[in-house]
Parts: C-alpha cells; sequence; structure tokens
C-alpha cells in the first residue's frame, strides 16, 4: 500500500474526549429504520453498520434507492446503462442480504437527474412508503447531500418533505454528517480519491452528532462484506487501498437529527 494511504487505528474518543460508542440498547431505541439513498451503495457507505446492528438487535430496517446508479462507471463503452443497471440491482440485493436487510423499494428514477425531476411525484412516493411502514426512525442525506451530488441533494429535499408530512410525536430524522474530526483524519486520502465535489463535505462539530458511531471489528468486517458485493463500484477502491485501510475508512457513520418543521 502507499505509504500516504495509511492512517492511524481508530481510537473511541472525540477530539473533546468525550467516547464514541457502538451502543446497542440505543441503536434498538431507534426502532423501525428506514433508509433513503439515492444510488445502490450509498445505503452501505453511510450506514452499513447502522442497519446491521439494528437487525441484529431484531429492528426492523427498510431500504428505498431511487436510481440504479446506471451512471457509475468510468467505462461506459463496456458497461451502457441498461447492464450497468441490470447488474447493480443485483449487487444491491446481495450486499443488503449481508446486511440482514430483506425490505427494499426502488423509485426508479434515472441515475443524475434526481433533481430535474418531479418533486411532488418523488415526495408523495416516499409519503406512501413512510406511512406503510409507520417508521420509527428515517436515515438519508442531509441538505448538503454529504458528497455534493445533486441527486443525493434532491433525495434529501423529498425525504426531508415526507418526512415533515408524515411524521408522528417522537418520529427522527436522522442525516448524514461529517464530524470535524473524521473529516480532518480523512481529508487528504478523500482529495486523492475525489469522493467529494468541490467545497465538501460540509462539516459540523463533533458535539452536534446525534449518532455517531465507531463499528466494532465484527460489525466493520460485516459491512466491508457488504459493500464488496456491490463488485462494480467497490473493487477496485478496495484493492488500491488495501482490506485494513478501506475498514478503517467506512468504519464510523454520523448523523445529526433534524426536527419536524
Amino acid at each position: 500500500m502507499d505509504k500516504d494511504l495509511k492512517m492511524p487505528v481508530v481510537d473511541a474518543r472525540r477530539a473533546d474526549g468525550s467516547v464514541i460508542t457502538t451502543d446497542r440498547l440505543e441503536i434498538a431505541e431507534l426502532g423501525t429504520i428506514l433508509g433513503v439513498w439515492a444510488h445502490p451503495d450509498d445505503e452501505a457507505y453511510l450506514s452499513g453498520g447502522l442497519m446491521a446492528l439494528a437487525r441484529d438487535n431484531g429492528s426492523r430496517v427498510v431500504c428505498v434507492t431511487a436510481t440504479r446508479g446506471e451512471l457509475g462507471t468510468a467505462d461506459p463503452a463496456n458497461w451502457p446503462p441498461e447492464r450497468l443497471a441490470a447488474v447493480r440491482t443485483l449487487e444491491l440485493a446481495g450486499c443488503l442480504a449481508i446486511l440482514g436487510v430483506t425490505e427494499h423499494h426502488w423509485l426508479d428514477y434515472r441515475d443524475g437527474q434526481c433533481a430535474e425531476a418531479e418533486a411532488d411525484r418523488a415526495i408523495a412516493q416516499l409519503s406512501g412508503v413512510m406511512d406503510l411502514i409507520g417508521s420509527d426512525t428515517v436515515v438519508s442525506f442531509g441538505p448538503d447531500g454529504f458528497t455534493g451530488h445533486p441527486d443525493h441533494q434532491a433525495v434529501a429535499r423529498w425525504t426531508a418533505a415526507a418526512f415533515d408530512r408524515t411524521a408522528r410525536p417522537g418520529n427522527r430524522l436522522l442525516q448524514v454528517a461529517a464530524g470535524e474530526r473524521r473529516t480532518t483524519r480523512w481529508q487528504g486520502l478523500n482529495e486523492r480519491l475525489g469522493v467529494f465535489q468541490a467545497g465538501y463535505p460540509m462539516t459540523v462539530p463533533d458535539g452536534r452528532l446525534s449518532v455517531d458511531l465507531i463499528l466494532d471489528q465484527d460489525t466493520a468486517a460485516r459491512k466491508v462484506r457488504a459493500l464488496a458485493a456491490q463488485t462494480t463500484q467497490t473493487a477496485g477502491l478496495i484493492d488500491v487501498l488495501g482490506l485494513p485501510c478501506y475498514t478503517e475508512w467506512v468504519g464510523q457513520e454520523s448523523f445529526v437529527e433534524r426536527s419536524v418543521r
């Protein structure tokens, strides 16, 4: 591995000294979880550990994906949209099976076109899913879309609007966030990989994080297996980083809470 890609081992404390835990009781208190994402692999990268821990606790977890990720390739000649969409559909099924998630819904919007889609229709679709499932906690992107991707930002808007329309007292909307500690630690690697669009991620103080997980060894390994099932998106990256570095890189999941508006 390139020496510049080697990172120190994750400890279990924030910069301010407060302890970060994978508290299974806290995760159980999230109740029925609905994750709403833009592309296959968003769910695993950003909440794979949370989903796995919740399922291990017997909680219901449902996943919604807006597109089939048919543009997710640097080699469109060998991976035309129809072929890639079909493969990524199967890859996502394998990924979710590893995480123990058996309920999934497609919205079937076009990859790269969520920002141009009819928002009212998408919000109505998600409102229907939320009502049908009776989710206690919704997990999705924040307004920044985490990486700055327009599809992520559109899905964030749809999800927040649907949540505001359907939420019951005590329901929670958790939005993916980049804490300062995590962002600083991985900034160099993220810049080299081109993970984020210019100006992203938009960091938040660690003290504002409502759920901040550093995954235990077994859960992190399971998350990596789930990600590896999405071979078209992860195989090259795992090969470049090496399994230990990749596991550390995906081993933390952080969220801020948004109230009903």
